[in-house]
């Protein structure tokens, strides 16, 4: 994450050891950006039944492609009492809503797009809302995977199990081996955040990533762990700073619902709708690690 400060960075106080301290900060301690407002809205969920989040996220990973942004927006659904297959159902209902309410509503700047920047973009649309999305364990998909290797497929990351797909692997999933966007579910524990709730076997959780042609992931999610000795143990193997996580492990010591929710980046989805080539050219204010000024 990206960390904020209003010190002068020019005169850093620090402390014997030099350390930098924080104590003439705003904020009295390090503080970072948030990278997504998912806990907060898991109570709110408890609370309510369902909920969103819309708001800017902000990630600090090196990734210098063009389906990422340092500073980008994301909608965060959350509901009480939906399981992983609930997660599935409404992440596919939702995105087919967006782009059926283009299609309806957009239609002259859809053509415009179709002849001047993607002649397959209205075709592709259309494609997606007459489709049912594939629903496919990652087990599966990296035997997919490793049956074109041998076979002859070059992929420029090894593909193996365990290892997190990289958008040539969820690419080829979508648009050479099923033709059609695909919900892949089950991932590795290892390669996965520690909230997500793990299945019977101990290897994977119930983890969902909406994978879409042209773009890769466009939906990240999963149904939340609600037994409290498996989050508990999870943040430890994870070392998570548990001063940071003792009101969100609260939230199960007493019993808690199951419950699930997902992230849309909400510029890829626009990068989908709209055919164009890189995303910085679908945010007003593109803020990339070499420009990432707030």
């Amino acid at each position: 994450m990206f960390q904020v400060t209003t010190k002068n960075l020019y005169d850093l106080k620090k402390d014997e050891n030099g350390a930098i301290t924080y104590d003439d900060d705003f904020f009295g301690k390090q503080a970072s950006l948030t990278v997504s407002g998912q806990l907060e809205g898991e109570l709110a969920a408890t609370a309510l039944g369902a909920i969103y989040t819309f708001g800017p996220t902000f990630r600090a990973e090196n990734s210098n492609t063009p389906r990422h942004l340092a500073e980008f927006w994301m909608i965060e659904p959350e509901v009480a009492f939906n399981d992983i297959i609930d997660n599935m159902d409404l992440a596919e209902e939702f995105i087919k809503y967006c782009v059926q309410w283009a299609l309806d509503n957009c239609g002259e700047d859809l053509k415009f797009l179709n002849d001047m920047v993607d002649k397959g973009l209205i075709e592709r649309l259309q494609g997606v809302m007459q489709s049912e999305f594939v629903r496919l364990p990652y087990t599966e998909g990296v035997q997919i995977l490793e049956d074109a290797v041998a076979k002859g497929h070059k992929f420029e990351f090894p593909v193996y199990w365990g290892v997190d797909l990289a958008s040539e692997h969820e690419r080829y999933l979508v648009e050479v081996h099923f033709k059609r966007p695909v919900i892949l579910t089950d991932y590795p524990k290892e390669i996965k955040a520690f909230y997500m709730k793990q299945n019977e076997d101990g290897k994977t959780v119930r983890a969902m990533d909406v994978l879409f042609p042209k773009i890769g992931e466009i939906i990240g999610g999963s149904e939340r762990e609600s037994d409290y000795n498996k989050l508990m143990t999870r943040i430890q193997e994870m070392h998570v700073p548990m001063k940071d996580m003792w009101w969100y492990l609260d939230t199960r010591k007493y019993g808690t619902c199951p419950h699930a929710g997902f992230g849309l980046g909400f510029e890829r989805l626009l990068l989908f709708v709209t055919g164009m080539a890189n995303i910085r050219d679908v945010i007003p204010f593109p803020r990339t690690p070499h420009n990432a000024e707030f």
